[in-house]
């Protein structure tokens, strides 16, 4: 009972019962009503028949018509009765009685007849003599017996069915409930690999439990990234920290000897910007994360920005003596809802890591593309590329590749470019060049 599934097959299956019952009373008594009505047009025609036997001054049929229906059958189910204008008994199954005209209902008592269902009788004048044509509602009786019996028996076999079924449903509903529970604390208990199982049929509770499947990933790999993050720290910041902490030591000793320690104090002031600029970005990826951007999101034209970084960094590039391009604007504007500022951020990230990363001579492409339901944006080079077993891994905070630790980042740039994405719901991929790297992003159209 206190499951709350079995409680809401159990209030489904009273409210059904109830409605059950009130259709069934309703039915019960129009059926009753309508036996009724039959009755009384049943006896109205048999009236009719044996009065049409009467013919001006010839009693003698009337009489003959009522003795002959008399005796087909008993006075408990069908009564006929002739008086003449005195009262006098002429034929019939039943004793004389004064009877009021027009239909009524009355006791056997008052016909002579044993106790029993009352009578429903027609009486009028024909030819001066009273005649009283009647049926017994025992008919009447039976069947509506036989209908309240089926009524009940439904009703029995309603109830056991609802009992049954809700208890069947309850208890499949419960067991996935409980998945959902044992899903949960093992959750609680640090074990976030762990999911809910899908049946797979689209119900309600599968919904539910895809939402939060897709909330434990989610939870899953925020947590993961706190730990890599952690680690990545401990382990990235370490030596940059051991070189501000060698450096005044060194400035120190400079002092003792009286010598010029400017270059050093310089060296520290770099050392400092460069550990303040990771925190920053990597607030920044928390923040941007967490979603709080969002409420600055406008619609905007993705080609504008993408065209506004490429006019920015196309004289970098040429200066690196490489050569970035823009590949011709797609049909129509390209509109999205996102944050220009982040967005800017995004491709001027993508354009940087290919201009440090590549030698001489490696184009660039930028370029942007209708397809289907989205709009595919990439940018392109002619580098050395991702290895493709750390193309997942480039996305990691400070994670750097071998080859690039001897030039300058600190590992977030890709980290960024994930986690602007992620707010704008598109989608990133590395892919082969061939040779170098395309990095495509998949923008939602509005």
């Amino acid at each position: 009972m206190r499951s709350t599934p079995f409680r809401l097959a159990l209030s489904f299956g009273l409210f059904f019962i109830l409605a059950f019952l009130i259709a069934g009373l309703v039915a019960y008594g129009l059926m009753k009503r309508e036996l009724a009505r039959s009755l009384d047009v049943s006896i109205q025609d048999t009236y009719s028949v044996v009065a049409s036997t009467f013919s001006s001054n010839d009693l003698e049929d009337l009489v003959a018509a009522v003795s002959t229906y008399s005796a087909l059958k008993p006075p408990e189910d069908q009564v006929f009765l002739l008086l003449d204008s005195k009262g006098e008994k002429l034929a019939g199954n039943v004793h004389a009685a004064r009877i009021e005209p027009g239909l009524s209902t009355i006791p056997t008592a008052l016909l002579g007849l044993k106790e029993g269902d009352p009578i429903r009788v027609m009486a009028g004048s024909v030819g001066g003599n009273s005649l009283v044509v009647g049926q017994s509602y025992r008919e009447i009786d039976r069947i509506e017996q036989i209908a309240l019996m089926s009524f009940s028996w439904a009703s029995i076999i309603i109830v056991a069915a609802m009992v049954f079924g809700g208890t069947l449903l309850a208890s499949r509903t419960q067991r996935r409930l409980d998945a959902i529970e044992r899903t949960m604390i093992e959750v609680s208990a640090g074990n976030l690999a762990r999911r809910i199982p899908i049946r797979g049929n689209g119900d309600d509770i599968d919904v539910v439990s895809t939402h939060m499947n897709e909330a434990l990933a989610r939870l899953s790999g925020l947590v993961e990234g706190m730990r890599q993050v952690s680690a990545d720290i401990a382990h990235d910041l370490k030596t940059p920290l051991n070189r501000l902490g060698l450096t005044i030591e060194q400035s120190l000793q400079r002092l003792d000897e009286a010598r010029d320690v400017e270059d050093l104090m310089l060296d520290a002031r770099d050392e400092i910007a460069g550990i303040n600029a990771t925190f920053e970005a990597l607030l920044r990826i928390s923040q941007i994360e967490a979603g709080a951007r969002k409420t600055r999101f406008k619609t905007i034209n993705l080609w504008e920005i993408m065209a506004s970084v490429a006019e920015i960094y196309t004289g970098v590039a040429e200066d690196s003596m490489q050569t970035l391009t823009l590949a011709p604007l797609v049909a129509g504007p390209c509109m999205i809802n996102g944050d220009r500022e982040l967005l800017t951020q995004l491709f001027v990230n993508l354009v940087e890591n290919a201009i440090t990363h590549c030698p001489a001579g490696t184009t660039i492409i930028m370029s942007l593309a209708d397809d289907a339901h989205v709009y595919r944006a990439c940018v392109s080079d002619s580098g050395p590329g991702i290895p493709e077993a750390e193309r997942e891994l480039v996305f990691r905070r400070l994670y750097r590749l071998d080859k690039s630790r001897t030039t300058p980042g600190n590992g977030l740039g890709l980290s960024l470019v994930k986690a602007i994405a992620d707010l704008h719901a598109a989608r990133v991929t590395l892919d082969d060049n061939r040779p170098g790297l395309q990095v495509a992003l998949y923008f939602p159209r509005i």
